[in-house]
């Protein structure tokens, strides 16, 4: 049931009678029913660790599915009507003018503003290596190295100053447990070798005002050659309802 206007509480009552019948439309100045239902109760319940309603005895309520759409019937699917809105802070990262074995580093901040009535996801990949307009790259970095490498799905500790790449780490709500401390990193998945995105925010649960940090980092060697490199991260936000 959805109300335009001012919401209320509406009672109707059934009666059985002998004569003409008439319809009436449920509309006044202050309101109108656009859709109705029958049930025999419904009720609100809250704590402070959930939202709960409840509607007792609606008719035909439930999915129905077959080849080429899908029927959500009832009241309750009304909370799968939920915008989705995804941001980013800031569009533009510079890690500045890069020196041998000294990590440079920059930040940016994903939200899922209002979210989805059931699981969301945010994936993350590059359109290929930091690169110079001479085609001269920045390697993915592959952490530590030895039993600490890391690769575009499990993240390892990235914190010697001659481990040399181009990487990201991720802080906050709804994110991957490999991104354990501060220090551990991905590479980015590579587009350009057809890599699969990587999954870097998701949640089964109503997201609502989620918010994570994503740490862009870089670390050259003395033998890199000086130029401008640059690329371009693609974030895909997808909702389920």
């Amino acid at each position: 049931m959805s109300f335009k206007k001012n919401t209320f509480a509406l009672l109707m009552l059934f009666l059985t009678l002998g004569g003409n019948i008439f319809a009436v439309n449920m509309e006044s100045t202050q309101y109108r029913v656009e859709e109705s239902n029958i049930n025999v109760g419904g009720k609100s319940a809250s704590s402070a660790s959930y939202d709960l309603t409840t509607t007792l005895g609606q008719t035909a309520a439930g999915q129905y599915s077959s080849a080429g759409y899908i029927i959500k019937a009832g009241f309750q699917y009304i909370y799968s009507i939920i915008p989705f809105t995804f941001t980013i802070s800031t569009t533009s990262i510079d890690l500045g003018t890069l020196s041998p074995d000294t990590s440079s580093t920059q930040n940016a901040t994903l939200t899922v503003d209002f979210g989805s009535a059931g699981t969301y996801q945010v994936t993350v990949e590059e359109i290929g290596k930091l690169r110079t307009s001479n085609n001269i790259s920045i390697a993915d970095t592959a952490c530590n190295g030895g039993a600490e490498t890391c690769d575009e799905t499990t993240a390892k500790l990235w914190n010697s100053s001659t481990a040399y790449g181009f990487g990201y780490n991720m802080s906050g709500n709804d994110v991957p447990a490999d991104f354990s401390t501060s220090n551990h990193y991905r590479p980015f998945p590579d587009r350009s070798l057809s890599e699969t995105p990587s999954v870097i925010m998701t949640s089964t649960n109503v997201g609502k005002d989620r918010a994570s940090t994503i740490k862009f980092k870089a670390n050259i060697s003395s033998i890199q050659e000086a130029g401008t490199y640059q690329t371009v991260i693609n974030f895909i936000a997808t909702p389920s309802f």
